[in-house]
């Protein structure tokens, strides 16, 4: 590969490819390195001792030990590694005819190797391998896409294996935060010190996803299946973050931004957000800022939770997204003007007095302009935006918020959907099952933050007996020397 020949062969494809066979080389060499290093802690002499100790929550009830096993485990740059290793069968399904035992499947559901659970192998595959192709499949617009960009760096799987270790990937995570959810249920999860004495921003919106149904009836397709019908539905994202005194996001260590979003119904939403609320120490913030559009789910359910959580009402602050709020005065001003440039006109001057705390006289001077409106669908809809202001004067006042530096809009959580929401779930042509959808809002939301490592290292310590889901960093992350 370091060969030089002819120097007059050489231009900028032939050394491209010379770097295309150095890396991939080096990444087979790199893979032989892991191989080599699992198979010497396969031959420790504590090491099945170590995994059968750490392993023992998996452990189920009259599950037994059927000795050793042939399996087969793949590495680095597709390098694979075949394992002796003891294997647990599990006690509550029965072993179909022709299956093997240790095989992987349905009729085998509760067995597990130790060894490979202990070191974060459970899916056949190394840590490194699993974590990226998770990370690959959930970030990149396609699972064909991902499978491509992991054939660059020496994974060669198919797009059905690729989709399979991201879903099992998204399970793993999902069994986490649902860990949390349990434990707030119970009332035993414990309130966070995160957010103490800060400045701390919720605000919560929804997207737009088709969501696949499976037909049960009607004519079967060549394929032999029914087809299936997509319908719209709403994932609903939070995210909540603290901002600094210059009125900057704050995003540390010490005070992590968590983000979150969920296919579930509005009261399954709630209970999510109320347990970050409850993780993050959300009652000891200085000001929590609820900002969100106008939708009254959000507005007749959240500031009821915060005062049940203990958050001093005086401390919170409700506020409709400034921008918003804009629309409905260039609305008023569509109705009440019949020239375009003198209501667009009226609409800019009239966005400047909302943004600097001039409601009243601004509502006074509405009503005396929806009082001259002659049409009677524009006199409605001038009414109609006219008591949307009246009937919630304090969540428009945008000065105050100012001064307080703090954020008057939602673009948090806007840009939050783009990333999570528009460029993966919401692509042309996608139909996603409710429960797929689910894994890939909860991966996304994980990287948005920058949090990604930190669910990575929860996933693969999850099931280790001596790691309590209060340990746990990413859902909630955690001090790094904590981890």
């Amino acid at each position: 590969a370091l060969r030089i020949g002819d120097i007059g062969n050489w231009d900028g494809e032939t050394l491209r490819e010379r770097e295309a066979s150095i890396r991939q080389t080096s990444l087979v060499l790199a893979g032989q390195c892991v191989a080599l290093l699992i198979h010497r802690l396969v031959q420790h002499p504590s090491a099945h001792q170590e995994a059968s100790e750490r392993t023992t929550s998996m452990r189920h009830a009259g599950g037994i030990g059927v000795g050793r096993q042939w399996i087969r485990v793949t590495t680095i740059a597709n390098v694979m590694l075949n394992l002796r290793l003891p294997y647990i069968r599990g006690a509550s399904k029965k072993r179909r005819k022709g299956r093997r035992v240790g095989q992987r499947g349905t009729g085998i559901k509760g067995g597990y190797y130790p060894f490979l659970e202990w070191l974060g192998m459970g899916e056949h595959v190394t840590p490194l391998v699993w974590t990226t192709v998770a990370q690959m499949g959930m970030l990149s617009s396609s699972f064909v896409q991902a499978r491509d960009g992991l054939n660059e760096w020496g994974i060669r799987l198919s797009e059905g294996r690729v989709q399979r270790l991201v879903y099992r990937f998204g399970e793993a995570g999902e069994s986490i935060r649902q860990g949390y959810i349990e434990q707030m249920r119970a009332g035993d999860l414990a309130t966070g010190d995160w957010l103490r004495h800060c400045k701390a921003v919720i605000s919560v919106d929804g997207g737009r996803t088709r969501v696949r149904h499976n037909k049960k009836r009607g004519k079967r397709l060549a394929s032999g299946r029914r087809g299936y019908s997509g319908k719209w539905r709403e994932p609903k994202l939070l995210t909540i973050y603290a901002v600094d005194e210059k009125g900057k996001r704050v995003n540390s260590v010490k005070v992590p931004l968590t983000n979150d979003g969920t296919m579930a119904s509005v009261e399954g939403f709630m209970e999510l957000l109320e347990m970050h609320c409850v993780r993050l120490g959300l009652v000891h913030a200085q000001k929590v800022l609820l900002v969100a559009d106008g939708a009254e789910w959000i507005w007749s359910r959240i500031p009821t939770m915060l005062k049940r959580l203990g958050v001093d009402p005086e401390r919170v602050i409700e506020l409709i997204d400034f921008y918003h709020a804009t629309t409905y005065l260039y609305d008023f001003s569509d109705a009440a003007f019949s020239k375009k440039k003198e209501a667009k006109r009226w609409a800019k001057r009239a966005c400047s007095q909302l943004k600097h705390g001039l409601l009243t006289p601004l509502i006074k001077r509405m009503n005396r302009l929806a009082q001259q409106v002659k049409s009677k669908k524009n006199r409605e809809l001038a009414h109609s935006t006219l008591s949307y202001l009246s009937k919630q004067p304090h969540r428009f006042d945008y000065q105050r918020v100012a001064l307080l530096k703090l954020p008057i809009g939602s673009g948090a959580i806007e840009s939050l959907i783009r990333q999570v929401i528009n460029l993966r779930l919401k692509s042309t042509g996608k139909f996603w099952l409710r429960h797929h959808a689910e894994l890939m809002l909860l991966g996304r939301c994980q990287w948005a933050a920058g949090r990604w490592e930190g669910f990575c290292s929860d996933i693969l310590q999850s099931k280790l007996s001596d790691k309590s889901v209060d340990n746990l960093t990413s859902l909630h992350p955690a001090p790094l020397a904590a981890a």
